[in-house]
């Protein structure tokens, strides 16, 4: 062709004229910036929405609320824990005054060297040690139940925690004063008495006792447990049993509002009666 004529399918290079979208030549530049499309969950927020002065959501309020009551919920079960546990500890005085009195006096013979037992086995001091246990584990389980009534806001860890310690508590005040109640009598004539004079000793542990660790920190052993794990067990059962899995009493459901028939089922038909005696029966086919 002439260059007069120029060829139809030649694109015309044309300054003025934008190129085409899909044209081969055409490359988008690489300084354009990207349009911020926002992603379809997320709605645009409405005109006139300033951040700063919008009051904050009822989601974020809660966990507010929460934040701020965490220190004082925490001193709340503190304070729980251990007056129940000191509590405990107080009783413990008048169950050390029942072994006293149940548990028998061992009786004893007063030489040169100081008392010795009267008999050469005596049975005294395994029935002392017996009585403590039983009496020991009767009242670890009576301060569980007692616990698991009284305290029904705080049932679960804090409620276990609370009887385990007051339990742990009350053993030694237990055991000191029951083995003190007469200790001065059988001071008194273990100093004084003449040799061969016989006299009894007043109920005392042989199968427990406490440790001191470092110097500082009691630490229980033997029989002195028997209350924690009386307590222990008999709090773990009731939660195990419990019919409420809060632990806590919860209002019982309306038998009504579980019937199987909905708003808007139809009844089914009720089954045909049988015909009466000396009814004609019906045509058949």
């Amino acid at each position: 062709m002439s260059p007069d004529t120029p060829d139809p399918e030649r694109p015309v290079d044309d300054t003025d004229r934008p190129a085409p979208p899909g044209a081969s030549g055409a490359t988008p530049s690489s300084s354009a910036e990207p349009t911020a499309v926002p992603p379809p969950d997320r709605p645009l927020p409405p005109a006139g929405f300033d951040p700063a002065n919008s009051p904050p959501s009822a989601a974020y309020q809660s966990s507010l609320e929460q934040g701020a009551d965490q220190p004082p919920r925490r001193m709340r079960v503190a304070a729980t824990v251990l007056g129940t546990a000191l509590a405990l500890a107080v009783l413990g005085a008048p169950l050390g005054l029942l072994w006293a009195a149940l548990a028998p006096d061992t009786p004893v013979l007063k030489t040169a060297e100081g008392a010795i037992y009267a008999e050469p086995q005596p049975e005294q001091p395994i029935a002392a040690d017996g009585w403590f246990s039983v009496l020991g584990l009767a009242f670890g389980v009576l301060a569980a139940l007692v616990l698991w009534f009284v305290l029904r806001r705080w049932r679960g860890p804090v409620g276990l925690l609370a009887a385990v310690l007051g339990a742990l508590a009350a053993a030694p005040v237990a055991w000191q004063v029951g083995r003190g109640v007469g200790r001065a009598t059988f001071d008194r004539l273990l100093d004084t008495a003449p040799p061969g004079q016989a006299f009894s000793k007043p109920a005392d542990l042989r199968a427990g006792g406490v440790d001191w660790l470092l110097g500082v920190l009691p630490v229980p052993h033997g029989n002195l447990l028997l209350p924690a794990f009386g307590a222990a067990i008999m709090y773990t059962l009731l939660a195990g049993w419990s019919r409420w899995p809060s632990l806590r009493p919860e209002p019982e459901p309306d038998p009504t509002a579980f019937s199987w028939a909905l708003a808007g089922t139809p009844t089914p038909p009720a089954a045909p009666e049988p015909p009466a005696p000396g009814a004609a029966e019906p045509p058949r086919g």
